[in-house]
């Protein structure tokens, strides 16, 4: 089975369950990646909600976390995941395994260190943000100055990045470890890249900088993981008290599929679907593919039905050609773009089904 990519959805579940208004009763899509943000869809209550991934690794992390929430307590998840320090994840780990398909049990078996450090810091992109965070921060800031920026309110927060924050060696430090050649070698494949212009690092400094003197970081469970490896007392959505039971009752209403997206859409003869998680699938194909994954989505798609994507690096917009059947919706997707609290993305687009 290949490397896990992401042991983590790195997407603001708040700001896609939203922007889907997922419903009762309806049939939804999602790119399954870890699997948090098919299950924060769960807790909404939709009649089903269908996750992708062509990847293994991926759906391996996705049935474990299904597998903990039918074993575990909710406070137990949150050990497993790594939100929460535990002396004994094997442990809990041995009390899911027998809930696991043979892959995903083989998987998950061959990576004892894996489970003992917690799941959610088992991709390639979190130990790439592990290093970061290890190595090249303490080169830069202290543990002290790291939790005052936490502990800063909205007064101080952009005082305190500009004079104590902000530095030189920080900028340069930065630039360096997210440049395109130095994440495609240790953070995410090289050909996620293909068709990104410009200087990566440049970019992600700017909203790297604009969350940490604009958000309130010790409150964001992203902004905390990167700074921290933990999530704080504020957690995504899946993780918290509140969404646990409602996940764990409608657990058997997600269907997990090994496909790709166009695959998926190409063979998909059932219902028609009411809405689309599509995470930032579309950065990885060219102009064209994306305008023709695009027209056949809005062909199994209920009317009214909402597509919702990011953009890291690629600018994607519906193509004009489309709105006959597709019709951009920057009213919804604007002022969830402004509370997103992942800071990766430079835009969030929310489309809907004529």
């Amino acid at each position: 089975m290949n490397a896990l990519r992401y042991a983590q959805c790195w997407e603001d579940a708040d700001v896609l369950v939203a922007a889907l208004a997922v419903r009762p009763g309806g049939t939804y899509v999602a790119i399954a990646s870890a699997g948090d943000n098919a299950l924060a869809m769960l807790a909404a209550g939709p009649a089903r909600v269908i996750a992708l991934d062509r990847e293994p690794a991926q759906l391996a992390a996705l049935e474990l976390r299904v597998a903990a929430y039918r074993a575990l307590s909710h406070e137990e998840l949150l050990a497993l995941v790594g939100s929460r320090p535990h002396a004994a994840r094997r442990k809990l780990y041995a009390r899911c395994r027998p809930l696991l398909h043979d892959a995903p049990r083989a998987y998950w078996d061959a990576r004892p260190d894996a489970i003992r450090a917690g799941i959610g810091s088992a991709g390639r992109f979190e130990r790439y943000l592990a290093l970061f965070r290890t190595v090249v921060l303490p080169l830069i800031h202290s543990r002290e100055t790291v939790n005052e920026l936490l502990a800063c309110d909205d007064g101080e927060r952009a005082r305190f990045y500009a004079e104590r924050w902000d530095t030189p060696r920080w900028r340069l430090a930065f630039h360096l470890f997210f440049a395109r050649s130095t994440m495609g070698a240790l953070g995410r494949d090289p050909r996620f890249f293909a068709h990104a212009d410009g200087p990566v690092s440049q970019r992600l400094l700017a909203r790297i900088a604009r969350s940490l003197r604009d958000d309130d970081a010790g409150t964001n469970p992203y902004l905390r993981w990167i700074l921290t490896g933990a999530h704080g007392d504020d957690l995504p959505p899946a993780l918290r008290a509140e969404s646990y039971e409602a996940i764990r009752a409608n657990l058997d209403r997600l269907e997990i599929r090994r496909t790709s997206l166009e695959e998926f859409v190409d063979a998909h003869d059932g219902p028609l679907i009411d809405g689309w998680n599509l995470s930032d699938v579309f950065e990885y194909v060219d102009d064209a593919e994306y305008a023709s994954l695009l027209a056949r989505i809005a062909a199994v798609s209920a009317p009214g039905a909402r597509l919702a994507y990011w953009n890291m690096l690629v600018p994607r917009h519906r193509p004009e050609a489309l709105a006959p059947f597709l019709a951009a919706r920057e009213d919804l997707a604007a002022p969830l773009r402004a509370r997103d609290r992942v800071p990766f993305y430079g835009d969030f687009v929310v489309e809907q089904a004529r």
